[in-house]
């Protein structure tokens, strides 16, 4: 693997106070966040090499912006992130976390990204952008092995061979072609025994059937719980660093309608801007160790 420009297990200077706020802030969510979901679990404290990265003034400014919403540092961490894992990242999208795990993973870890299948123009065209930005950056953000998850390719990496598997804000997109099952599946035939599948997704409203195509990119959280387990999980704790209230989740184009997409535009702009990006649950899973 290629050594990042500059070593991400050391803070960077010039970005100090903001690295001792994402340690001090990611102490106090770890003990809201595992406390009362999983009481059997402490709260860990970051680690100071993560937080670098984090903090790295390399990432991409749009993305950094969103760190507010996105709690990296505290979620990764809630995960148990650790620098030598095997990690397969499920359907990168901009590459928000490629640019966290590929530096933090890069000098100890391996690191497997598992693309959409081809077939979808839009998806296509997404894919590409990725790879031509994780392909230009790649002094910083070291190497990664490419897979594919898809209808009909389920080999995210080799059996039992994963420490964690991550999906952020994707499983909607499975349920809405039909492959949700199979997708766990490959987690779980991914997995070590004992490896953990970290779920962050748009939590729909319990008040509400799930539809089962997730049209409106909102699912469930019990819904996402019985998905799992039906592929072989327990479920370990949940987090709500990235709960949001203010998310009714009644809106014209789903979740879409909210920041980052914006889907309409310039009209009531201010209005979703104010808002924010939706409300989100974070799931942990384990695979069971026999």
């Amino acid at each position: 693997m290629n050594t990042p420009n500059h070593d991400p297990r050391r803070p960077f200077p010039a970005t100090a106070t903001r690295l001792a706020r994402l340690l001090s802030v990611a102490v106090l969510l770890g003990v809201a966040a595992t406390g009362a979901a999983a009481p059997a679990n402490k709260a860990v404290a970051p680690d100071p090499k993560l937080a670098a990265v984090v903090a790295d003034p390399g990432r991409t400014p749009n993305f950094v912006k969103r760190d507010p919403a996105r709690h990296p540092l505290q979620e990764l961490t809630f995960f148990g992130l650790k620098p030598d894992m095997t990690v397969v990242e499920l359907w990168p999208g901009g590459g928000y976390w490629t640019e966290i795990l590929g530096p933090y993973l890069a000098a100890h870890g391996r690191y497997y990204v598992a693309l959409p299948e081809r077939g979808n123009a839009e998806e296509d065209r997404s894919v590409e952008r990725w790879r031509a930005r994780m392909q230009a950056e790649e002094p910083r953000l070291g190497k990664f092995i490419e897979t594919t998850l898809g209808p009909k390719q389920h080999e995210i990496a080799p059996p039992g061979s994963a420490d964690l598997v991550l999906t952020f804000r994707n499983l909607h997109n499975w349920m809405d072609d039909g492959y949700a099952d199979e997708a766990l599946a490959a987690c779980f035939r991914a997995l070590k025994p004992g490896g953990i599948l970290g779920i962050e997704e748009h939590r729909g409203r319990n008040d509400k059937p799930q539809d089962p195509k997730a049209k409106d990119g909102y699912v469930r959280e019990d819904y996402a719980i019985a998905l799992a387990r039906k592929a072989g999980f327990e479920l370990v704790g949940s987090s709500e660093i990235n709960a949001n209230p203010k998310d009714t989740k009644e809106w014209v184009d789903g979740v879409w309608t909210l920041p980052p997409t914006l889907s309409q535009g310039e009209k009531d702009r201010a209005k979703y801007v104010a808002i924010g990006e939706a409300d989100n649950f974070v799931l942990k899973f384990r695979k069971p160790a026999k």
